[in-house]
């Protein structure tokens, strides 16, 4: 997270150093601090996705139903004279009756098919009502389930009655016969849509719903009622699905004005266009267009449907303007199902909001049912009025002179106007109103380059951009889009598909049937195509190979696989991890893509991502590894032999430094398991065996469980944490599978090299036995087995008792998992016990089933209580081979649910105590392992797809999904960090600010001379005995550690404000702290005698402490009471990590690559004590245990690295510091309390002081030089840097004043003349120089 250097104002010339210094804070690269650190690993909430059309529909039938009688006027309708009489453009006065009424009937059918020309027409021209009835009956027969259209104009019979009905003839046009609009629903069905053309169409709408209403009423009598009457008739088909569209309420009759049509509500349906057109020249504005004549705009060149045409642009501008505003209005739901699922209806309601607007300036307010909000004064008709204009305009001189048409300017402008919402404005607002109009933009090849660009940056604001876009109906034309052959669209294209499939998946399918996925192919394939639109083409095509099998095909047809290998060593990390995900797809239980695979030899390819330097890219390769060796076809030799291969390059990462490489190589590692089940079944019992009867030697063997008091506690004391007290720490890690016991553990001191390091657990109940853990979701194989069979598994007599050739691969691969079942991160560990307890479960099923029924003891046999130390309950009876030793905590040790007793009629196998022998593989996945069980029989054995499930259903990191959240979030938007107005920002500059006041004030005091150190400024009693204190150098925290929990104090004001638990198993020790990122976002690294890392947030601030990583620093260590234990150091500016202690190298962690990056030998046969570098010089000074001080240039090869050995102290050196300024020297202290400077290039010291003898504990004030010494004899010296004492500290401050306890550790703030004193009484105290100069 480096800064931009354009962001940063390059510092000045002249700064002075402290200026330059502050400077720094901003070039301070930060650790563990990526994305993959601060939020869980796990794909996002999929959001329901409503746009696709459940049930698109089409109107296939269209009735056509006029009641005209020309020439003869209704009696209830008083015409004005002159009145409206063009029906359907035509006058019916200018012929005779009969042929009028033929020619307008055949108008208004041209005028439908001109919006839907498929459909089957029928008109029925002055009906009486059974023509009406026979004409619905048959049309609604020949749709079935589809929709049928009736099409009423009553403009030559009465109004509609309020008795709700319409009128028709009789057979000699004597007499207006009534037609009830109930008859007329049963006719027509369900569903369909019906347009009234006359006076009081409102009444219609009323009637039709309180009809609707009844035969529901009918339909629910029916239902409940059997016998009653209306279920014996033919049921009612409901009338749910209907749309009516009325010209106008039921109290206002239709406008006579003779300049508009008599059937204005048909006109504005049909032909809206030229009724818009004439509407506009009446309208008084119209005299601002000279020279436009309503004969002038009957001569508009150009047809409808070519948008290059005036016409033709004008109706597609229409179009896009009332599609915008129904969108904007209207609720998302009602939008879809009007506007999105049938073309004709889509087409009627964008016409009727044109008709809204006409008719209300007639005084006649149209209806619709389902109801619609009004949209006649909604802002873009106003641009609409403004095309028609600049169209117009143009017309006199198009037609007289000829002149070119100019095309409207509508499109870019909306365009423009997306374009400043895109870019102004904030994130939560309105969704911009011009989005429908982009959809109609991508239709024009003019506009098109620039819509897809807009489309593009508005689907970058999130998962709801993308929601709201497919809602518009984006989806079509995109993927229509994916026919062109254009270049120019390729990045446009990939981008706007990668978005669309990271927030739905589901148009995989899509694709695949319209080809899409060769576009994409093509893109991946094209060396030219910049990395990162090849990135999202692979991600595309890694969503289209996701668990659907049709993809798989079409992409292994495609020469996928060909195309990701190829790019395997791209430069750019984002693209290598997309590949190897879509190739781990590409072959998920999909057998042909493994061979071709193998014939690639990709597996031996992913390998060289195994080392990368991003962690995610290693995730990635590890689990394209697992799904190549997780198919479940038949295996032959050969392919026995591939999957031993990458089984043994798998088990090389077991040690990662990144938690989530780990986490997907176990699930990588049980996809093995679970393929070659039987042979680690036996591996299992052998192990068991093994464990059984092997006891490690211990040192102290004697400690009840769960009390075994740490070493240097002192026993009077009560432990802040006994058996189940837990909650006094705030819990750390909640929910953890892991076996809650932690009992007291076999140390191995004396018993050979043990081959890993002893466990990490961390489980939220430090000393809490297994029994009465409240959770009892217990495992076969508890922690201790696991750890345990882990260190016997090492030992070399071992060798001979195996009957499994002890090297196989399958007992390697279940030493790794033994190994990761004891990593300290939580999250590891517990997938890993998963798929060693999965294994154990069968193993130990499948051994001795038959015997387990007549084990009747055990059905009485109580629970055995913790201090029963293992009762050997599975003597009685033959219960599966378990161990049973006094340091495991087995099965048959944990409490159960009361035995039921069972009948001696059931099969066999059958266990007898609730949980001795799980049925796992029938439960559903949700329940826990040792559930009660199914009631019915397990035929155990039998059924080896039920076993393989267990393992496998269960196991996912989530890594894929949670990668592809990236592509669903803002890609283009500048980080908050690099965002100068953002919180983040500002919070970061108040926090330097903060760290250049402490580095100036503490300065101005060192720089006075420090005369004494002895004002108490902080005591307090530390929950546990102090080990390793560790002052946050900026702000006024403090982190103390005890043996496995860390406490903040505030020392400024003397309160605590945190305590937790740091996860290290009982027989090890917290033996170093560092702060990481102390200048900005501080994180705590722990180390522990074990090896293992851990690294936390959130401490000290009211929130709940969480582990960020975890991971084994130094692989083989044996945690003693006398060693070193851990020594870190740490390297802000570099990233680096150097850690060391009881081992015989210096090993360098990366922190940015979470890998080791180099192993410096010590050279020296004892432990390395201390350890002080500089980045500057790549020096490395190193303390050891025989007294020598060696100093390592890191930039050298192995051999010639140690640059110089000081053997001048004759003991154990309890700290080398090496000063970090350009020429500073190197300070070590021995037991002994002499302390020698050192020049690096001179062999000799330059200056020895003797101190105090019996040092435990040292530190060098790195400003101030001073040094102070903490001794068993209960006191504190203070030197300067000339040997003199400056103060001598025995007693504490206050009332009792009582003498100083031994002292086990102290620390000097980095800065200020401050320091901090932990001893053996589990006092923690702070002195700091005399008050006045505070």
């Amino acid at each position: 997270m480096k800064m931009d250097s354009d962001l940063l104002h390059s510092p000045a010339v002249g700064l002075t150093e402290e200026e330059e210094a502050d400077m720094n804070d901003w070039k301070l690269p930060l650790t563990f601090m990526k994305k993959r650190h601060l939020e869980k690993i796990e794909g996002s909430k999929a959001l329901a996705q409503s746009w696709r059309m459940k049930d698109r529909m089409k109107t296939v039938s269209v009735a056509l139903v006029l009641c005209l009688n020309v020439g003869v006027d209704p009696p209830d309708v008083v015409k004005t004279s002159p009145c409206a009489r063009l029906e359907c453009w035509i006058d019916p006065l200018s012929m005779s009756p009969q042929k009028a009424l033929e020619t307008i009937g055949a108008n208004l059918q041209k005028q439908y098919e001109n919006w839907q020309p498929r459909a089957r027409y029928k008109q029925s021209l002055d009906p009486t009502v059974d023509e009406v009835k026979k004409l619905c009956t048959s049309l609604r027969r020949n749709a079935k389930e589809e929709r049928v259209l009736f099409h009423y104009n009553g403009h030559g019979v009465p109004r509609p009655t309020v008795n709700g009905e319409i009128w028709v003839f009789n057979k000699n046009y004597t007499q207006y016969i009534p037609l009830s609009i109930y008859d007329l629903q049963t006719w027509m069905g369900s569903p369909s849509i019906f347009v009234y053309d006359c006076s009081n169409a409102g009444i219609i709408v009323k009637s039709f719903k309180q009809f609707a209403l009844q035969r529901e009423q009918e339909l629910e009598v029916a239902a409940i009622n059997p016998s009653h009457p209306l279920a014996q008739m033919p049921l009612p088909p409901s009338m749910k699905n209907c749309i009516q569209l009325a010209a106008c309420e039921a109290n206002e009759l239709l406008p006579m004005n003779p300049d508009l049509p008599a059937d204005l509500f048909t006109s504005c349906l049909t032909t809206p266009i030229k009724i818009a057109l004439r509407w506009f020249c009446m309208q008084k504005s119209a005299k601002l267009v000279p020279g436009v004549t309503l004969d002038l705009i009957e001569k508009i060149p150009g047809r409808l449907n070519d948008r290059r045409t005036p016409l033709g642009e004008l109706n597609w501008i229409f179009t896009a303007i009332t599609d915008t505003i129904a969108w904007n209005v209207l609720p998302r739901d009602l939008f879809q199902k009007l506007f999105r699922q049938d073309l004709l209806v889509a087409s009627l309601f964008r016409n009727f909001l044109l008709a809204e607007r006409i008719m209300r300036s007639y005084n006649c307010t149209p209806v619709s049912s389902p109801r619609l909000p009004p949209t006649y004064m909604h802002a873009m008709w106003q641009a609409w009025d403004l095309a028609v204009d600049i169209c117009l305009s143009q017309l006199p001189t198009i037609i007289e002179e000829g002149t070119a048409f100019r095309h409207s300017p509508f499109f870019a402008e909306q365009l423009t106007a997306f374009q400043v919402w895109l870019t102004m404005g904030v994130e939560n607002r309105n969704p911009p109103e011009q989005l429908p109009i982009v959809l109609q933009v991508l239709l024009s090849q003019v506009h098109r380059l620039r819509a897809l660009d807009l489309l593009g940056r508005f689907l970058d604001l999130g998962p709801w951009a993308v929601s709201l876009a497919l809602s518009v109906g984006i989806f079509p034309y995109v993927l229509k889009l994916l026919q062109s052959s254009a270049r120019e669209l390729r990045p446009l294209l990939v981008f706007i598909w990668a978005k669309i499939l990271a927030v739905d998946s589901s148009c995989q399918a899509d694709l695949v049937k319209d080809n899409g996925h060769k576009y994409f192919l093509s893109v991946l394939a094209d060396s030219y195509m910049p990395a990162e639109h090849r990135t999202m083409a692979v991600f595309i095509l890694a969503v289209i190979v996701n668990n659907y099998n049709t993809g798989q095909e079409a992409c292994l047809q495609g020469n996928l696989i060909a195309n990701c290998l190829e790019q395997l060593s791209d430069p750019h990390p984002l693209l290598r991890q997309w590949v190897a995900i879509c190739l781990g797809r590409i072959w998920q239980n999909f057998e042909p893509a493994r061979w071709c695979g193998v014939r690639d030899s990709a597996h031996e390819k992913l390998y060289t991502l195994l080392s990368d330097p991003i962690p995610e890219v290693r995730c990635a390769a590890v689990f394209a590894l697992g799904t190549f060796v997780g198919n479940s076809a038949e295996r032959t030799d050969h392919s026995t032999t591939i999957d031993h291969n990458v089984a043994m390059m798998l088990a090389q990462l077991i040690n990662d430094g990144s938690p989530v490489v780990r986490k997907e190589l176990v699930v990588a590692l049980s996809h093995l398991v679970v393929q070659y089940e039987s042979n680690f079944c036996t591996v299992a019992l052998q192990f068991i065996e093994e464990e059984k009867n092997y006891a490690v030697p211990s040192p102290a063997n004697a400690a009840e469980p769960g009390n075994m008091t740490p070493v240097r506690d002192s026993p009077a004391i009560p432990r802040l944490r006994s058996v189940n007290s837990y909650t006094n720490i705030r819990a750390v890690t909640t929910a953890r599978n892991l076996n809650k016991s932690l009992q007291n553990l076999n140390l191995n001191e004396e018993g050979g090299p043990a081959a890993f390091s002893p466990g990490n657990l961390s489980t939220s109940s430090s000393a809490s036995s297994t029994l009465g853990s409240p959770d009892n979701d217990e495992y076969i194989l508890s922690f201790e087995t696991i750890d345990k069979m882990r260190r016997v598994s090492s030992y070399s007599s071992l060798n001979s008792l195996i009957g499994v050739s002890f090297n196989s691969v399958y007992t390697q691969i279940w030493r790794v998992l033994l190994h990761l079942a004891a990593d300290p991160f939580p999250e590891v560990s517990d997938l890993a016990m998963k798929v060693l307890n999965s294994i154990a479960y069968k193993a130990t099923m499948n051994a001795r089933p038959q015997r387990i029924l007549d084990s009747g003891s055990l059905t009485q046999s109580a629970p055995a209580s913790p201090t029963s130390k293992g009762t050997h309950i599975h003597q009685a009876g033959g219960s599966p081979p378990m161990p049973s030793t006094s340091s495991s905590s087995l099965t048959n040790e944990v409490p159960k649910p009361p035995a039921r007793e069972q009948p001696a009629t059931r099969p066999p196998y059958t266990p007898t105590l609730g949980g001795q022998a799980p049925h796992s593989h029938q439960f559903p996945r949700t329940r826990k392992m040792f559930d009660k069980g199914p009631e019915q029989a397990a035929e155990d054995g039998e059924e080896p797809g039920g076993h393989r499930n267990y393992v496998s259903l269960a196991l996912q990191t989530g890594l894929c999904d949670w990668s592809a959240k990236y592509f669903a979030q803002p890609v283009m938007k500048i980080p908050e960090e690099h965002d100068l107005e953002s919180q983040v920002r500002m919070e970061r500059q108040w926090r330097f600010l903060r760290n250049a006041r402490v580095r100036r004030q503490s300065r101005v005091i060192t720089q006075r001379g420090i005369s004494r150190l002895d004002d108490q400024i902080f005591i307090n009693r530390n929950p546990g005995v102090p080990s390793v204190v560790k002052f946050h150098p900026f702000n006024t925290c403090i982190a103390v550690a005890d043996k496995d929990s860390i406490c903040f104090w505030d020392w400024e004001k003397g309160e605590r404000l945190d305590y937790f638990y740091n996860g290290n198993p009982r027989y090890t020790r917290i033996t170093a702290m560092e702060y990481l990122n102390g200048h900005d976002c501080s994180l705590l690294l722990t180390a522990t005698d074990d090896g293992a890392l851990r690294v936390w947030k959130n401490f000290a601030d009211q929130k709940n402490p969480e582990m960020v990583t975890a991971w084994q620093g130094l692989s083989d260590m044996l945690p003693t009471t006398r060693g070193a234990g851990m020594v870190v150091d740490w390297e802000q500016e570099t990233g680096l990590l150097m850690t060391s202690g009881d081992v015989r190298v210096i090993r360098i962690w990366d922190t940015d690559r979470e890998m080791k990056v180099q192993d410096i030998p010590t050279g020296a046969d004892s432990c390395v004590t201390s350890l002080s570098c500089d980045s500057q010089r790549s020096l490395i000074v190193a303390g050891l245990g025989d007294g020598s001080v060696r100093v390592f240039d890191r930039r050298m090869g192995p051999s010639e690295c140690r640059v110089m050995t000081y053997r001048e102290h004759g003991a154990w050196v309890v700290k080398a510091h090496l000063q970090k300024e350009t020429d500073g020297n190197i300070i070590s202290v021995s037991v002994n309390g002499d302390v020698r400077f050192f020049e690096p290039r001179t062999p000799d010291s330059i200056n020895v002081l003797q101190t105090v003898k019996g040092l435990t504990a040292l530190d060098i004030h790195p400003q101030a030089n001073l040094f102070a010494c903490g001794s068993m004899n209960q006191f504190i010296a203070v030197y300067n840097a000339n040997g003199d004492v400056i103060s001598n500290i025995k007693y504490y401050d206050g009332f009792m004043g009582q003498r100083i306890g031994a002292i086990s550790c102290l620390a000097f703030h980095p800065y200020w003349p401050h320091l901090a004193v932990g001893s053996n009484d589990y006092y923690m105290s702070i002195y700091s120089a005399e008050k006045r100069l505070r």
